[in-house]
Protein backbone atom coordinates (compact mmCIF):
# COMPACT_ATOMS: atom_id res chain seq x y z
CA UNK A 1 0.00 0.00 0.00
CA UNK A 2 1.13 3.35 -1.02
CA UNK A 3 1.14 6.40 1.03
CA UNK A 4 0.52 9.49 -0.65
CA UNK A 5 1.33 12.76 0.54
CA UNK A 6 -0.26 15.57 -0.57
CA UNK A 7 1.75 19.04 -0.61
CA UNK A 8 -0.01 21.99 -0.37
CA UNK A 9 1.91 25.73 -1.10
CA UNK A 10 0.36 28.38 1.11
CA UNK A 11 -0.99 31.11 -0.56
CA UNK A 12 -0.18 34.82 0.01
CA UNK A 13 -3.15 36.87 1.91
CA UNK A 14 -3.42 39.84 -0.27
CA UNK A 15 -1.98 42.94 1.02
CA UNK A 16 -4.78 45.10 2.92
CA UNK A 17 -5.25 48.28 0.54
CA UNK A 18 -3.44 51.04 2.29
CA UNK A 19 -0.17 49.21 1.48
CA UNK A 20 -1.43 48.87 -2.27
CA UNK A 21 -1.44 52.91 -2.09
CA UNK A 22 1.82 54.74 -3.90
CA UNK A 23 1.87 56.61 -0.86
CA UNK A 24 0.05 58.40 2.27
CA UNK A 25 -3.21 60.04 1.53
CA UNK A 26 -3.57 63.42 2.80
CA UNK A 27 -7.30 65.36 3.33
CA UNK A 28 -7.78 68.76 1.68
CA UNK A 29 -8.69 70.91 4.00
CA UNK A 30 -8.84 74.73 3.90
CA UNK A 31 -5.68 75.53 5.72
CA UNK A 32 -3.31 72.99 3.56
CA UNK A 33 -4.82 74.97 0.46
CA UNK A 34 -4.00 78.43 2.10
CA UNK A 35 -0.71 77.26 2.60
CA UNK A 36 -0.22 76.00 -1.07
CA UNK A 37 -1.10 79.43 -2.05
CA UNK A 38 0.98 81.07 0.09
CA UNK A 39 3.84 78.99 -0.98
CA UNK A 40 3.23 79.38 -4.86
CA UNK A 41 2.81 83.27 -4.07
CA UNK A 42 6.24 84.14 -2.91
CA UNK A 43 8.02 81.68 -5.29
CA UNK A 44 7.38 83.54 -8.04
CA UNK A 45 9.77 86.56 -8.78
CA UNK A 46 7.36 88.64 -9.94
CA UNK A 47 5.46 89.01 -6.20
CA UNK A 48 8.72 90.31 -5.31
CA UNK A 49 9.26 92.64 -7.73
CA UNK A 50 5.87 94.24 -8.08
CA UNK A 51 4.90 94.11 -4.61
CA UNK A 52 8.05 95.96 -4.04
CA UNK A 53 6.99 98.24 -7.16
CA UNK A 54 4.06 99.16 -5.26
CA UNK A 55 5.30 100.31 -2.20
CA UNK A 56 7.85 101.99 -3.44
CA UNK A 57 5.18 103.94 -5.72
CA UNK A 58 2.89 104.79 -2.33
CA UNK A 59 5.66 105.84 -0.71
CA UNK A 60 7.71 107.85 -3.04
CA UNK A 61 5.24 109.99 -4.46
CA UNK A 62 3.82 110.83 -1.16
CA UNK A 63 7.24 112.32 -0.19
CA UNK A 64 7.01 113.80 -3.56
CA UNK A 65 3.94 115.54 -3.06
CA UNK A 66 4.52 116.61 0.13
CA UNK A 67 8.15 118.09 -0.64
CA UNK A 68 6.31 119.67 -4.13
CA UNK A 69 3.75 121.87 -1.67
CA UNK A 70 5.84 122.30 0.67
CA UNK A 71 8.49 124.27 -1.77
CA UNK A 72 5.72 126.06 -3.42
CA UNK A 73 3.76 126.75 0.11
CA UNK A 74 3.28 128.63 2.77
CA UNK A 75 1.11 128.71 5.85
CA UNK A 76 -1.74 129.90 4.14
CA UNK A 77 -1.71 126.97 2.41
CA UNK A 78 -1.06 127.88 -1.15
CA UNK A 79 0.45 124.94 -3.20
CA UNK A 80 2.60 124.90 -6.27
CA UNK A 81 -0.23 124.05 -8.46
CA UNK A 82 -4.19 123.02 -8.08
CA UNK A 83 -4.20 119.67 -7.74
CA UNK A 84 -2.07 120.18 -4.25
CA UNK A 85 -2.79 123.78 -3.09
CA UNK A 86 -5.79 122.28 -1.11
CA UNK A 87 -4.05 119.40 0.08
CA UNK A 88 -3.30 117.82 3.49
CA UNK A 89 -0.31 115.69 4.78
CA UNK A 90 -2.95 112.71 4.59
CA UNK A 91 -3.81 113.32 0.81
CA UNK A 92 -0.01 114.37 0.02
CA UNK A 93 1.10 110.99 1.68
CA UNK A 94 -1.04 109.46 -0.47
CA UNK A 95 -0.70 110.53 -3.57
CA UNK A 96 0.85 107.47 -4.68
CA UNK A 97 -2.06 105.08 -4.20
CA UNK A 98 -3.66 105.38 -8.01
CA UNK A 99 -0.55 103.65 -9.38
CA UNK A 100 0.12 101.74 -6.18
CA UNK A 101 -3.27 100.49 -7.07
CA UNK A 102 -2.17 99.24 -10.71
CA UNK A 103 0.63 97.50 -9.43
CA UNK A 104 -1.51 95.77 -6.91
CA UNK A 105 -3.85 95.15 -9.45
CA UNK A 106 -1.59 93.65 -11.80
CA UNK A 107 0.15 91.04 -9.66
CA UNK A 108 -3.67 89.97 -8.78
CA UNK A 109 -4.50 89.39 -12.60
CA UNK A 110 -0.88 87.46 -12.73
CA UNK A 111 -1.41 85.37 -9.42
CA UNK A 112 -4.37 83.80 -11.32
CA UNK A 113 -4.42 84.24 -15.19
CA UNK A 114 -0.28 82.90 -14.68
CA UNK A 115 -1.25 79.73 -14.12
CA UNK A 116 -3.50 79.45 -16.78
CA UNK A 117 -0.99 80.52 -19.45
CA UNK A 118 1.54 78.05 -18.03
CA UNK A 119 -1.08 75.12 -17.58
CA UNK A 120 -0.24 74.94 -14.02
CA UNK A 121 -3.56 75.04 -13.17
CA UNK A 122 -4.36 72.05 -14.08
CA UNK A 123 -2.10 70.38 -11.62
CA UNK A 124 -3.69 73.08 -8.51
CA UNK A 125 -7.54 72.16 -9.24
CA UNK A 126 -6.51 68.20 -10.09
CA UNK A 127 -4.82 68.94 -6.21
CA UNK A 128 -7.95 70.50 -5.47
CA UNK A 129 -11.09 68.88 -7.09
CA UNK A 130 -13.20 71.21 -5.32
CA UNK A 131 -12.28 74.37 -7.40
CA UNK A 132 -13.57 76.79 -5.81
CA UNK A 133 -10.93 76.82 -2.29
CA UNK A 134 -8.31 77.44 -4.95
CA UNK A 135 -9.94 80.83 -5.55
CA UNK A 136 -11.09 81.58 -2.29
CA UNK A 137 -7.56 80.83 -1.17
CA UNK A 138 -6.01 83.05 -3.67
CA UNK A 139 -7.97 85.86 -3.27
CA UNK A 140 -7.63 85.74 0.54
CA UNK A 141 -4.10 85.38 0.42
CA UNK A 142 -2.97 88.21 -1.75
CA UNK A 143 -5.60 90.45 -0.46
CA UNK A 144 -4.69 90.20 2.92
CA UNK A 145 -0.86 90.81 1.86
CA UNK A 146 -2.01 93.59 -0.06
CA UNK A 147 -3.78 95.22 2.48
CA UNK A 148 -0.91 94.75 5.15
CA UNK A 149 1.96 96.27 2.27
CA UNK A 150 -0.40 99.47 1.45
CA UNK A 151 -1.60 100.33 5.25
CA UNK A 152 2.48 99.92 6.03
CA UNK A 153 3.07 102.11 3.34
CA UNK A 154 0.80 104.81 4.05
CA UNK A 155 2.25 104.69 8.07
CA UNK A 156 5.27 105.33 6.53
CA UNK A 157 4.57 107.63 3.70
CA UNK A 158 2.49 109.68 6.02
CA UNK A 159 5.24 110.79 8.85
CA UNK A 160 7.48 111.53 6.34
CA UNK A 161 5.32 113.81 4.70
CA UNK A 162 3.79 115.31 7.71
CA UNK A 163 7.26 116.40 8.74
CA UNK A 164 8.20 117.68 5.12
CA UNK A 165 4.64 120.04 5.85
CA UNK A 166 5.46 121.39 8.90
CA UNK A 167 4.16 124.74 9.62
CA UNK A 168 2.13 125.15 6.90
CA UNK A 169 -1.98 124.23 6.68
CA UNK A 170 -1.16 120.71 5.61
CA UNK A 171 0.23 119.64 9.03
CA UNK A 172 -1.81 116.82 10.85
CA UNK A 173 -1.17 114.44 13.79
CA UNK A 174 -2.58 110.87 14.15
CA UNK A 175 -4.40 111.99 16.70
CA UNK A 176 -6.74 114.56 14.36
CA UNK A 177 -10.08 113.10 13.23
CA UNK A 178 -10.20 110.82 10.71
CA UNK A 179 -6.32 110.32 10.05
CA UNK A 180 -5.46 106.90 11.13
CA UNK A 181 -9.06 105.55 9.49
CA UNK A 182 -7.97 107.21 6.27
CA UNK A 183 -4.05 105.34 6.59
CA UNK A 184 -6.03 102.02 7.22
CA UNK A 185 -8.74 102.93 4.33
CA UNK A 186 -6.13 103.29 1.99
CA UNK A 187 -4.45 99.92 2.59
CA UNK A 188 -8.21 98.26 2.77
CA UNK A 189 -8.31 99.98 -0.63
CA UNK A 190 -5.43 98.17 -2.24
CA UNK A 191 -6.15 94.99 0.03
CA UNK A 192 -9.80 95.02 -2.12
CA UNK A 193 -8.21 96.06 -5.53
CA UNK A 194 -5.69 92.86 -5.27
CA UNK A 195 -8.83 90.88 -4.76
CA UNK A 196 -10.53 92.17 -7.64
CA UNK A 197 -7.49 91.92 -10.17
CA UNK A 198 -7.22 88.01 -8.77
CA UNK A 199 -10.72 87.41 -9.84
CA UNK A 200 -10.31 89.25 -13.33
CA UNK A 201 -7.49 87.08 -13.85
CA UNK A 202 -9.88 83.76 -13.09
CA UNK A 203 -12.51 85.31 -14.97
CA UNK A 204 -10.84 86.13 -18.48
CA UNK A 205 -8.14 83.45 -18.03
CA UNK A 206 -5.89 85.81 -19.62
CA UNK A 207 -3.24 87.76 -18.27
CA UNK A 208 -3.44 90.84 -21.16
CA UNK A 209 -7.53 90.27 -21.13
CA UNK A 210 -7.84 91.08 -17.22
CA UNK A 211 -4.95 93.92 -16.67
CA UNK A 212 -7.32 95.65 -19.99
CA UNK A 213 -10.12 95.53 -18.10
CA UNK A 214 -8.25 96.14 -14.86
CA UNK A 215 -6.86 99.41 -16.18
CA UNK A 216 -10.10 100.39 -18.26
CA UNK A 217 -12.47 100.43 -14.99
CA UNK A 218 -9.71 102.16 -12.53
CA UNK A 219 -8.27 104.56 -14.95
CA UNK A 220 -10.61 105.26 -17.94
CA UNK A 221 -14.07 105.11 -17.17
CA UNK A 222 -13.57 107.34 -14.46
CA UNK A 223 -12.83 109.97 -17.03
CA UNK A 224 -15.21 108.93 -19.27
CA UNK A 225 -18.55 109.93 -17.01
CA UNK A 226 -17.48 113.25 -17.89
CA UNK A 227 -19.40 112.40 -21.38
CA UNK A 228 -22.49 111.75 -19.38
CA UNK A 229 -25.46 114.81 -18.78
CA UNK A 230 -24.30 116.46 -16.09
CA UNK A 231 -27.05 115.92 -13.70
CA UNK A 232 -25.91 112.07 -14.02
CA UNK A 233 -22.27 112.29 -13.38
CA UNK A 234 -22.26 112.94 -9.83
CA UNK A 235 -24.41 110.49 -9.49
CA UNK A 236 -22.60 107.37 -11.41
CA UNK A 237 -18.83 108.50 -10.62
CA UNK A 238 -19.05 108.32 -7.04
CA UNK A 239 -20.07 104.42 -7.10
CA UNK A 240 -17.59 103.66 -9.48
CA UNK A 241 -14.38 101.13 -7.86
CA UNK A 242 -11.87 103.71 -7.79
CA UNK A 243 -14.28 106.45 -6.53
CA UNK A 244 -15.74 104.89 -3.90
CA UNK A 245 -12.41 103.45 -2.79
CA UNK A 246 -11.15 107.46 -2.70
CA UNK A 247 -14.32 108.06 -0.27
CA UNK A 248 -12.76 105.25 2.32
CA UNK A 249 -9.43 107.33 2.79
CA UNK A 250 -10.22 110.61 2.25
CA UNK A 251 -10.38 113.14 4.77
CA UNK A 252 -12.87 115.23 3.75
CA UNK A 253 -16.42 114.48 1.85
CA UNK A 254 -18.52 116.37 -0.02
CA UNK A 255 -22.12 115.69 -1.66
CA UNK A 256 -20.51 114.31 -4.74
CA UNK A 257 -18.64 111.58 -2.71
CA UNK A 258 -19.67 108.82 -0.81
CA UNK A 259 -19.09 108.53 3.48
CA UNK A 260 -16.33 105.98 3.75
CA UNK A 261 -18.67 103.67 4.90
CA UNK A 262 -20.84 103.57 2.08
CA UNK A 263 -17.46 103.82 -0.06
CA UNK A 264 -16.19 100.68 1.89
CA UNK A 265 -19.56 98.80 1.28
CA UNK A 266 -19.76 99.78 -2.82
CA UNK A 267 -16.60 99.00 -2.91
CA UNK A 268 -16.82 95.10 -1.41
CA UNK A 269 -20.05 95.08 -3.61
CA UNK A 270 -17.51 95.48 -7.01
CA UNK A 271 -15.38 93.02 -5.18
CA UNK A 272 -18.11 90.60 -4.45
CA UNK A 273 -19.40 90.86 -8.11
CA UNK A 274 -16.14 90.28 -9.73
CA UNK A 275 -15.33 87.20 -7.57
CA UNK A 276 -19.12 86.20 -8.64
CA UNK A 277 -18.27 86.28 -11.94
CA UNK A 278 -14.81 83.88 -11.74
CA UNK A 279 -16.16 81.44 -9.68
CA UNK A 280 -19.22 80.81 -11.71
CA UNK A 281 -16.34 80.22 -14.90
CA UNK A 282 -14.36 78.04 -12.42
CA UNK A 283 -17.26 76.18 -11.61
CA UNK A 284 -18.72 76.08 -15.13
CA UNK A 285 -15.99 75.83 -17.54
CA UNK A 286 -12.76 73.19 -17.70
CA UNK A 287 -9.65 74.30 -17.08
Amino acid sequence: MTTMTETHSATPAPPPAAAQRSGPRYKVTGLRVLRSEWSKLWTLRSTWITLGLGLVFLIAFGVIAAWQYESGGGPDGSGPNGDLSNGTALSLSLFGISLAQMAFGVLGVLVTAGEYSTGMIRSTLAAVPRRLPVLWSKSAVFGLVAFALGAIGAFIAFPIANELVSGTAAELSLSDSGVVRGLLGAGLYLGLIAVIGTALGALFRSVAGGIAVLVGTLMLVPGLTSLLPNSWQDDVSKYLPSNAGESMYSLTHDAASLSPTAGLLVLLGWTALALAGAAYRLVRKDA
